[in-house]
C-alpha cells in the first residue's frame, strides 16, 4: 500500500460517516464518495457506471451472477474466481501462447442460447500474457452478447487501443493491485440496464455500508500510477537474464504480455523447493496464481496451454512493482543461478514448455 493510499485512508477514517446517513455528517460523506466514484471513472477512462465492491473477485461475481444474459462463457485460463463463481460456464479453449482461441469463441457464440456473457482477464495473473480484448469483443457484440473483463492486473495509465474500458460492458477492478487498501474494488458498468438490481446501496446494486476510507485510498493509489516503461525495462532484463542462465520462459511466443508480471521455468528444480529457497533468500515470488500458491496445487493455466505437467511443476511466477529497482533483478538472477546449482540440476533438455 503506497503513502498517498495510507494518508488518505488514515484522513477519512478521522471523520468516518455512514455515507448512507441522512445527517450533515453522513451528507458530506455522500459528497466524498461520490467524488471517489467520480475521480476513479475518470482515472480509467471510463464513460459508464461504477459501483464500489469488496475487491475484483466481489465485483466478478455480481457480472457473472446477474447480469442479463442466457448463458456465460468463458475462457479456460481465467482467474478462480470466475471458475467459481461460474462452475456451469463453457469453457473456451485458449492457444499454446495463453490467447483465447477465436475460432473457438466464434463457434460457441452460435452454438448456444444468446445473449451470452463472455468473461476474460485482460492480463493472465500467472503468465501476465494479454488477450487481444478488442477483437474478442467484435465478436461477442456481433453475436448479442456482453462482454465480462477481469482488469484487477491492469495498471493504471495502460496507453492501448485494446482496453477494455473502449470494449468491455463490465470490467472488474481492485484497489490492492494498483497500491491501495485490500478489501475495495470496482465494478465498471457500461448501461445498468444489462445487470440486475440487488437492492441495498450502491445504487441498488450492491449491499452493505459504503467503504468510504477503501474507496478514497484506491482514488489515492490511481493518482500515484506504476512506471510502466521502466518495469518493461526490467523485466526484459530479467527475460534476457534467465534466458541466459538456462531458464524457459512461458508463453515465450505472446505478442502481448503485461510488464509486471512473468513465469519461468527452472528446469529440474522443482516450483516449491524454489520458493523456500528464493524465500530464505528474502525474495518472494509465487507458483501459479498468488493468491493461491501456498497450497502448491497444479495450475490450471499452464495445462490449459498445453505445458507437460512435469514442466508446470518447475514453474515460478515473478511480479514487478513500484519499489522493484534494476539491482532486485541482478539479485534475482544471481539467486536463481545458485538455486539452480546448487540442485545440481541439469542443462536443459527437451522444451516442455511448447
Amino acid at each position: 500500500m503506497i503513502a498517498p493510499a495510507i494518508a488518505a485512508v488514515a484522513d477519512t477514517m478521522a471523520s468516518w460517516a455512514n455515507p448512507s446517513s441522512p445527517h450533515s455528517e453522513g451528507r458530506a460523506a455522500r459528497a466524498a464518495l461520490e467524488a471517489a466514484r467520480a475521480r476513479l471513472i475518470a482515472a480509467y477512462g471510463w464513460s459508464g457506471e461504477l459501483v464500489f465492491t469488496s475487491g475484483a473477485t466481489e465485483a466478478i461475481a455480481i457480472a457473472v451472477t446477474r447480469a442479463e444474459v442466457a448463458r456465460v462463457l468463458v475462457s479456460a485460463t481465467e482467474h478462480e474466481a470466475v471458475l467459481r463463481a461460474a462452475p456451469e460456464a463453457d469453457r473456451l479453449p485458449v492457444l499454446t501462447d495463453g490467447t483465447i482461441d477465436l475460432a473457438a469463441l466464434a463457434a460457441a457464440l452460435v452454438e448456444g442460447p444468446s445473449p451470452a456473457l463472455v468473461a476474460v482477464q485482460w492480463g493472465n495473473n500467472e503468465t501476465g500474457v494479454l488477450q487481444p480484448i478488442a477483437a474478442i469483443a467484435a465478436l461477442v457484440h456481433e453475436a448479442g452478447g456482453l462482454v465480462l473483463v477481469d482488469a484487477a492486473q491492469m495498471p493504471v495509465g495502460w496507453d492501448d487501443d485494446d482496453l477494455p474500458q473502449h470494449h468491455a460492458d463490465f470490467v472488474a477492478l481492485s484497489g490492492h493491485k494498483r497500491g491501495g487498501p485490500p478489501g475495495v474494488g470496482a465494478l465498471l458498468i457500461r448501461d445498468f440496464a444489462s445487470l440486475r438490481p440487488s437492492g441495498g446501496q450502491e445504487r441498488g446494486y450492491r449491499g452493505g455500508t459504503e467503504n468510504l476510507p477503501g474507496a478514497v485510498g484506491f482514488v489515492a493509489a490511481t493518482g500515484s500510477p506504476e512506471d510502466l516503461i521502466y518495469l518493461a525495462e526490467l523485466r526484459a532484463r530479467l527475460d534476457h537474464g534467465l534466458a541466459a542462465a538456462g531458464a524457459e520462459m512461458v508463453a515465450p511466443g505472446a505478442e502481448r504480455r503485461t510488464p509486471t508480471i512473468a513465469a519461468y521455468r527452472m528446469p529440474g528444480v522443482a516450483s516449491a523447493t524454489q520458493l523456500i529457497r528464493f524465500d530464505l533468500m528474502g525474495i518472494s515470488i509465487s507458483a501459479g496464481a498468488a493468491c493461491s500458491s501456498g497450497t502448491m496445487r497444479p495450475s490450471h493455466v499452464l495445462a490449459q496451454m498445453g505445458i507437460a505437467p512435469e514442466a508446470a511443476a518447475e514453474v515460478i511466477r515473478v511480479s514487478f512493482g513500484r519499489s522493484t529497482s534494476a539491482s532486485d533483478v541482478e539479485r534475482f538472477l544471481a539467486a536463481w543461478s545458485a538455486i539452480r546449482r546448487d540442485a545440481g540440476a541439469a542443462a536443459p533438455g527437451d522444451d516442455l514448455l511448447t
